[in-house]
């Protein structure tokens, strides 16, 4: 970690997140998050930034689980005061992350109901073993286990790999003086290499012996497909309609050597297809429709195909929906989620745990025949949706009982887009692509749900109504340049009070909008308006000769023009110009006092009555703008710049030229004629 040492850094403490398979979902600010979601709380690590800048941070992880690694970090909370850019002090914090890996060497495989004898002394020894589909059970046990030193087994197994935020490693402690100790596993994960690490408890001096054995169970499925309506045993009717189709199981299973099951299924696989319809966004479906019939005696199971690495940018949307009248009230229809491989133990406990992952459970009653499940940022894996029919209360009701179950998934970058109050984002952070909400009108949270500091229609009306009427004040400014014939200087302020009107109007993040032309026009125009009133108003109080005048005021407005297209919020847009523009002023009135040997203007009631004025209303302005600014307070506080630096424009605008100062004249000519200079030095012939 490191600043930028140009700049003025302070005190400030540092997060890390650190995430497996998907981005840490982070809540810095405390929001609340949407009904039905489900958020691991992530592993991180905080730390002063002096502390990090004396020495290195480190976080060891032993025995990381294989893909993708997430690290996110970030700052506390900013202000929310509005600073003008180029003028509040800026510090560049960087955070530079570096990984160290260790690999294993030396890695046996180990294979199914084969023995594999093992010495261990002082070095732990590494085994894998691959689960293929449809695994049951693991059992691994270790046979033999003698030592040179004692009659027990001193070994310890850990299998698994470490994941973060949570770690599901089981650990085998073999202590006993037994010769055998066995570790039972259920459903561990499907179609990978499962990690086995056995350690010697023994001391260094001891070596222990034994005999590593894996044992499978396979998991006979029935696989599900529409072919054709039949009746069921109970002549239960069923509505005609393309999605109330009543399933059978097909003729062809699948089983662990692929022949035919002539045994007990253990579970019901649906295929589901997966249809990608956006950027982080897909939909899944069963193959011929969208109903799952769930039984009592197996679970039903649909795999979700969320292993590209693509897709955890996004949001899982998991939504259920059964018939009422399928559901008794002693009836249950449980729904489990899990990555990596399926719940299939509902009989035995209802806590949706797998052998490493911890599940989402859902679940359908005759009071509530929905349900919903929002997963933001899924782990890249296959996911697992299982469902089973349950009757805690006489189990028997079960037996000849099924339920149609309405099943609808969907992968979106955001839930419900971000609602009326946010708009969805996608960002891209080293080519890795994630979704995220931009909230508006004081609406927080995950997806903009967060209604804490939110603001009521009333309030979006009002701070609408106050920046938008706010710019009326110009009238003043505009009726005195017409009065003193300033026409240019008049649709210049006419200008800005338009388009400052109207872009306040399109800027509102509530429901009190209304946009003339898109955005990024309206706001180039304000910009635009605001920094060219100020660069005509100073230039008109120099007094120069018409020309001259004229000639600056249409090469400042293209310079302004320009400079807005190179660096919109840059300060210097509108200050580079009012200073060069007061230079020309400032210069103009010490020549015109040394030249009459008097202060200018030499009106004691201009100074008092108008030029006092203005220049306070300029800087109370000002320093509004620049120091008071917040986004709480941005609609009284904005409004209450734009009636003050309308005020100011039109207390400081000169008066008309023929009446500034009276006429001075230096030579008489024939026929009553002379030649006077004005106050601008312009010559002039009157009788």
């Amino acid at each position: 970690m490191s600043f930028d040492s140009s700049s003025t850094c302070t005190e400030t403490e540092i997060t890390v997140h650190f995430r497996y398979g998907a981005p840490p979902v982070i809540n810095p600010l405390g929001t609340s998050f949407p009904d039905n979601t489900i958020v691991q709380s992530s592993f991180h690590v905080r730390a002063l930034l002096s502390t990090l800048l004396l020495g290195n941070t480190t976080v060891n992880v032993s025995h990381p689980a294989p893909g993708d690694w997430f690290v996110v970090a970030h700052l506390p909370p900013s202000s929310q005061k509005i600073e003008v850019q180029g003028f509040a002090p800026s510090c560049a914090y960087l955070f530079q992350p570096d990984m160290l890996v260790m690999r294993v060497v030396k890695v046996t495989i180990l294979e199914p109901d084969v023995p594999l004898p093992q010495i261990l002394g002082t070095h732990p020894s590494y085994l894998k073993i691959f689960i293929p589909e449809y695994t049951q059970e693991l059992r691994l046990e270790l046979q033999g286990c003698v030592s040179n030193m004692s009659l027990g087994c001193p070994v310890r197994l850990t299998v698994g790999v470490t994941t973060l935020p949570s770690n599901f490693q089981k650990v085998l402690t073999c202590t006993g003086s037994n010769l055998s100790c066995h570790l039972l596993l259920r459903t561990p994960p499907w179609g990978q290499w499962l990690q086995v690490m056995v350690e010697n408890l023994g001391g260094p001096h001891v070596s222990v012996a034994f005999s590593a054995e894996a044992a499978l169970t396979a998991c006979w499925p029935r696989s599900m497909t529409f072919q054709h309506l039949v009746q069921n045993s109970t002549n239960q009717s069923y509505d005609a309609s393309a999605n109330q189709l009543f399933l059978r199981p097909a003729q062809q299973d699948l089983s662990r050597s692929g022949g035919i099951g002539n045994g007990s299924f253990c579970l019901l696989s649906y295929p589901v297809i997966r249809e990608d319809t956006d950027v982080l966004s897909a939909h899944f479906q069963p193959l011929d429709g969208v109903l799952v019939l769930v039984y009592s005696d197996r679970p039903s199971v649909m795999q979700l195909r969320l292993n590209t690495g693509m897709d955890s940018g996004g949001s899982l949307i998991i939504s259920l929906r059964s018939n009422k009248t399928e559901i008794t009230n002693d009836t249950l229809v449980l729904a489990c989620v899990n990555a990596a491989s399926p719940f299939l133990n509902f009989n035995a406990s209802l806590n949706c745990t797998t052998a490493f992952f911890q599940g989402y459970l859902l679940s359908l009653n005759a009071s509530s025949n929905t349900a919903n499940l929002t997963i933001p940022y899924p782990e890249t894996d296959n996911w697992y949706l299982s469902l089973q029919l349950m009757c805690p209360e006489s189990p028997e009701n079960c037996n000849q009982a099924v339920v149609r179950v309405q099943t609808t998934i969907y992968l979106v970058p955001c839930l419900k887009d971000c609602g009326p109050y946010g708009q969805c984002l996608l960002l891209r952070r080293y080519g890795y692509l994630y979704a995220g909400c931009n909230c508006k009108a004081g609406w927080r949270g995950w997806s903009c749900t967060d209604n804490s500091t939110a603001q009521t229609v009333a309030q979006q009306r009002v701070a609408t109504l106050l920046l938008t009427l706010s710019n009326l004040v110009f009238l003043a400014p505009i009726a005195v340049s017409v009065h003193r014939a300033f026409l240019m200087e008049a649709s210049v302020y006419l200008y800005t009070m338009f388009f400052s009107t109207f872009y306040h109007a399109c800027d509102q993040p509530g429901e009190a909008v209304l946009c003339i032309l898109n955005y990024d026009t309206l706001q180039h125009c304000d910009f635009l308006g605001s920094g060219v009133s100020a660069w005509v108003t100073i230039l008109s109080m120099a007094r120069l000769k018409t020309v001259l005048k004229h000639v600056l005021f249409l090469l400042g407005t293209l310079f302004i023009a320009m400079s807005l297209q190179l660096n919109r919020r840059g300060v210097w847009n509108m200050l580079g110009p009012c200073v060069f523009a007061f230079v020309i002023m400032a210069s103009m009135w010490v020549y015109r006092c040394g030249h009459r040997r008097q202060c200018y203007p030499t009106s004691w009631q201009r100074w008092a009555f108008y030029l006092l004025p203005g220049i306070s209303m300029a800087s109370v302005g000002i320093t509004i703008y620049a120091s008071l600014m917040t986004s709480d307070n941005y609609y009284y506080t904005h409004s209450i710049w734009h009636v003050l630096l309308a005020g100011s424009v039109a207390f400081l605008l000169p008066p008309r030229d023929e009446k500034a100062e009276p006429w001075s004249c230096s030579q008489k000519l024939p026929c009553h004629y002379q030649i006077c200079k004005n106050d601008q030095d312009e010559l002039y012939t009157v009788t």
